[in-house]
């Protein structure tokens, strides 16, 4: 419901008959903006909120007053229609979009209260917010595929309300008497509390309800494996180019104001002169290109259909935004999130790849000896020798590593039909062929998959147990007592299983190194063997465990419980109840997993600093492991120092944060100032353990700070909040999901695209878009200027030089091809530019819609305009119609010289457009002189005669080489002496 009502708790009933007559609201979705009736209104006042849209629509009011009319009423309101009428119809189309997409979801009939956890194919698409009471698998869970809302490709698990899964079947849930109690709704997804309570059992069950038990709305239960499709909902994005056109759209409006109060002062403000300033406003409205919107917007969907049309950069999607010289760049963690397990660290001996055969090794002993069966495994037999003591006492310890590693973990090995073997036969025999692992970690399913490779695989598991096998094929039984899931908070995940052979119970425990320091038993080696391993760019884990006795479990079971059922300060009570447990705990191993570099991360670095783009790093990672991945992809030179900043003591003392800066929450927080002015002084910045929020605010800082553009790239959903803040966005659809993606302007399937996206299209974009809206100007600056002209040589009369057919034919019809066609313009071919990125220093030196080069253009227009206007009544003949008819006619031909003069490489459509132009025109003049000379040629017959003569052609032909001529003269001398860049490298 989209009714505006107070947040509140909520009890739902369940086998209450007289509780049903309960109103809420219509469980119905709505993304549309408008409705039958507001459709119309709304989008005409979105439009006409902004001056300029409100400024053309007075003036073609204006036109109503007999007083103020200069011509037909079409004049002014064809091309105002034209603009709302591409408008409307694009609004229209989106809210038919989005209407026939919630009606398919809203007539989506349920009529089931159960679904199976594991289906094949699609799924069942869950219809609303959801308690998971039941399943009929029998590992009582189901797994849930979130991409279509959050982005993210790994699974979900969840699990039903303990005490509904033990009803016998799915129709005892309407026999029962019980009901939830859910917190009021909030904008966090990822937390819920609440709880069931059962009133007609003896005594009642309350049991406590987390994330876990919950199904989203808009997710899929499904399992196996099962394509998922994300759809890429681009954001609303201004650009910087779009903010410089507004800028200078304000200037024109400027001049327009100006020129006519000039026009009404030269007449000495006679008469009714208010009504004149008017009329001048009218007469020279042109100045202001009211096409100029619909052409860069035009623009852009031609510049996205390049993009997405290039082979070299292939899965590219974007919303046609115009990339603007970016200045600094912000990327996130430069690795694929491809996990490969690289080290097992003991203390007093490492395991790297060279050397995990010697881990299956003492695996194997220990499950192949006759006593495993017998004795626990700390105990060793009597007569063994030392040598076989000191080889048992390792195999025991290499054994207790990966077996807290094989359990301590939330993968979920899942089943399917392999063509040969049926997906029921599969999973009864764990088969390995069949078998893939669900996770919502990659480090998870690396370290689980190393397991395998060393002779402990986890071949099962349910919400209550976990089944193992040995490398001599027994399966091992645990049952999981609890599980503590990792959060970034905690940086840490447990679970306490108990060992079925033996009744042991172990509490497991793995987490960052920060976290667990303080948990396990002290040593001497767990910081240096971290910050060791971390150099080498390896992902650290610790690993430790605790035995616990029954009554142990009891006790803390008992308090874990009652925090649980805490409604208030769930989460510090139970957090407190944990921390209980993680208290001098036995450290067992450190695991090291690395993430890969991306590909052609290191060439692409190298391209965006030889284009003049300042790089930072903004990660999550540890500080080691952050300076690996700058050194591993040449962010930082071999011959670059590296100047870190820690913790300072004293936090509170200016002068000491600016010899050595403080944490980057401090900096941020209390000294932003000191931080920038450091920082951008840096060719390259790291900025490690940055959590989402962190990485937003850097990215506003430097904006605010510098006032450069700032373009930032993120592959999972920890980066969109930096994305959305950045002046552009580039999400990488990557191992962590398409969350990134989502929320981006761009979306790339791999980080060296990047490097094309930018010197290439976002290059050539910006200069097409530069040129587009140059000639767009110039267009109307041209005919305003010949209009002040006219009027000034006929004693400064408000009275229009063309009217109806010309004026609206010269923006559309006679010039919007050729002008158009610029969007296909380039300077140099695609590869010359990602040879020599110092091209793109050129974007970032002058912008091609600089102050500079627009007063160049006014220039070019006015003296062109003064030009064609003079030399038009130099030359005068004995009719008006004459000045008209020669007048016009160079302007066209003066607009598409002046087109051609622009073009850098030709493209075959650019011929087809000046041609068909050119025809029109010629055409016109044929079969329309009728209409042509009865709205502002005079004289149809006279007309026609007169432009069939030889004087026609020698006075259109001279007035246009002169305004055009010297023109080409200056290209041609500029580029002589003041080559561009690209010129020295087409030569």
């Amino acid at each position: 419901s989209q009714r505006s009502v107070e947040p509140r708790p909520r009890t739902v009933w369940l086998g209450h008959p007289e509780k049903r007559d309960q109103r809420y609201p219509r469980n119905v979705i709505n993304n549309q903006k408008y409705n039958f009736f507001t459709f119309l209104p709304g989008v005409l006042f979105n439009q006409f909120k902004y001056f300029f849209n409100l400024y053309f629509l007075l003036l073609a009011c204006s036109q109503f007053v007999v007083e103020m009319r200069l011509g037909a009423l079409y004049t002014y309101w064809v091309p105002l229609g034209f603009v709302l009428a591409v408008t409307v119809i694009r609004e229209a189309a989106e809210e038919i979009r989005c209407y026939m997409r919630d009606k398919e979801v809203n007539s989506q009939i349920y009529s089931k209260l159960t679904a199976r956890g594991r289906l094949r194919g699609s799924g069942i698409q869950v219809p609303a917010d959801m308690i998971f009471l039941r399943t009929s698998e029998k590992n009582g869970s189901c797994f849930l595929r979130t991409d279509q809302l959050d982005g993210e490709t790994d699974w979900k698990l969840r699990l039903p309300v303990t005490c509904t899964q033990r009803l016998p079947t799915a129709s005892d849930l309407l026999q029962i008497r019980s009901y939830v109690y859910a917190e009021e709704p909030n904008i966090d997804i990822h937390n819920f509390v609440g709880t069931f309570t059962r009133e007609d059992s003896d005594p009642p069950v309350n049991e406590s309800l987390s994330i876990e038990n919950t199904l989203w709305a808009s997710t899929v239960i499904a399992s196996g494996k099962v394509e998922s499709h994300g759809k890429l909902f681009l954001r609303e994005y201004i650009g910087l180019f779009d903010l410089e056109v507004n800028c200078l759209t304000k200037i024109l409006f400027g001049a327009l104001v100006v020129v006519s109060l000039v026009m009404v002062a030269l007449q000495h403000f006679a008469g009714r002169w208010y009504l004149q300033i008017i009329r001048f406003l009218l007469l020279f409205s042109n100045i202001i290109p009211i096409s100029l919107r619909v052409n860069l917007d035009m623009g852009k969907i031609v510049y996205s259909w390049v993009i997405r049309r290039d082979s070299k950069i292939p899965g590219v999607l974007g919303n046609g935004v115009v990339f603007p010289s970016m200045v600094l760049l912000f990327p996130g963690t430069l690795t694929q999130n491809e996990m490969v397990f690289k080290r097992l660290h003991l203390g007093t001996v490492a395991y790297g790849l060279d050397s995990m055969d010697e881990v299956q090794s003492h695996i194997f002993s220990i499950y192949t000896q006759v006593q495993f069966t017998a004795f626990p495994h700390s105990l060793l037999p009597k007569g063994l020798s030392l040598a076989t003591k000191v080889r048992r006492t390792m195999s025991s310890r290499v054994h207790e590593a990966v077996k807290a590693i094989a359990l301590c973990h939330n993968v979920t090995p899942v089943y399917e039909s392999n063509g040969v073997t049926d997906q029921a036969e599969a999973e009864r025999h764990y088969e390995d062929s069949c078998r893939v692992y669900q996770a919502s970690s990659p480090d998870e399913v690396a370290l689980v998959q190393w397991t395998e490779s060393v002779g402990l695989t986890l071949v099962g598991r349910d919400q209550s147990s976990v089944q193992l096998r040995s490398p001599g094929g027994h399966i091992l039984n645990f049952t999981i007592l609890q599980i503590f899931p990792f959060t970034y908070e905690s940086k840490r995940m447990g679970i306490i299983v108990r060992d079925e052979s033996t009744g042991e119970i172990t509490f497991y425990m793995k987490g960052a190194d920060v976290v667990m320091a303080g948990i396990v038993q002290y040593n001497d080696w767990l910081e240096e063997e971290c910050g060791n391993m971390a150099r080498e760019g390896l992902r650290v884990l610790v690993v430790a465990k605790k035995s616990l006795t029954e009554e142990q479990y009891q006790d803390f079971e008992a308090r874990y419980v009652q925090a649980k059922l805490s409604v208030h300060d769930r989460s510090l009570k139970v957090a407190t109840v944990i921390e209980s447990l993680e208290m001098e705990m036995e450290l067992l191993c450190l695991t090291g997993v690395e993430d890969q570099l991306q590909t052609d991360v290191r060439p692409t670095l190298e391209t965006l600093r030889n284009a003049g783009i300042k790089v930072w790093m903004l990660t999550g990672d540890k500080l080691e492991t952050a300076t690996c991945t700058a050194k591993n992809a040449h962010l930082v030179t071999r011959t670059q120092d590296i100047h870190i900043f820690r913790l300072g003591p004293r936090p509170w003392d200016r002068r000491a944060v600016r010899s050595q800066l403080l944490s980057s929450r401090v900096c941020l927080k209390y000294y932003e100032y000191e931080f920038m002015e450091l920082a951008c002084q840096c060719p390259a910045v790291v900025c490690c353990r940055c959590a989402p929020t962190q990485k937003a605010q850097i990215v506003r800082l430097l904006q605010e700070r510098t006032g450069k553009l700032t373009c930032a790239v993120g592959d999972g959903g920890n980066d969109v909040s930096m994305i959305q803040e950045a002046d552009c966005g580039v999400g990488v659809e990557g191992k962590e999901g398409k969350q990134a993606s989502l929320a981006a302007d761009f979306s790339i399937t791999q980080f060296k695209h990047l490097g094309r996206l930018l010197m290439v299209h976002g290059r050539n974009s910006y200069k097409r878009s530069a040129a587009l809206s140059q000639f767009v100007i110039h267009r109307s600056l041209c005919i305003s200027t010949m209009q002040a002209v006219f009027s000034s040589v006929f004693y400064f009369a408000s009275v229009p030089l063309y009217q109806g057919f010309l004026i609206i034919g010269y923006s559309t019809i006679y010039t919007m091809f050729p002008v158009f066609s610029l969007v296909l313009d380039k300077d140099v071919k695609s590869e010359v530019a990602m040879l020599y990125p110092e091209l793109y220093k050129d974007l970032l030196k002058g912008r091609p819609l600089s102050y500079k080069t627009f007063l160049i253009w006014v220039l070019i227009s006015i003296y062109q305009g003064s030009i064609i206007m003079y030399g038009a009544l130099l030359l005068f003949e004995s009719e008006f119609v004459h000045i008209v008819a020669i007048s016009f006619t160079s302007l066209i031909l003066t607009e598409l010289l002046m087109v051609a003069l622009t073009i850098q490489t030709w493209h075959w459509l650019m011929i087809v457009a000046e041609l068909l132009s050119l025809s029109c025109y010629i055409a016109s003049l044929v079969f329309l002189h009728e209409f042509i000379g009865e709205v502002g040629f005079g004289r149809a017959v006279t007309y026609v005669y007169f432009i069939a003569t030889l004087s026609f052609l020698w006075k259109v032909t001279v007035i246009t080489l002169v305004s055009c001529l010297p023109l080409y003269v200056l290209k041609y001398l500029r580029r002589r002496f003041s080559p561009p860049s690209y010129s020295k490298l087409t030569s």
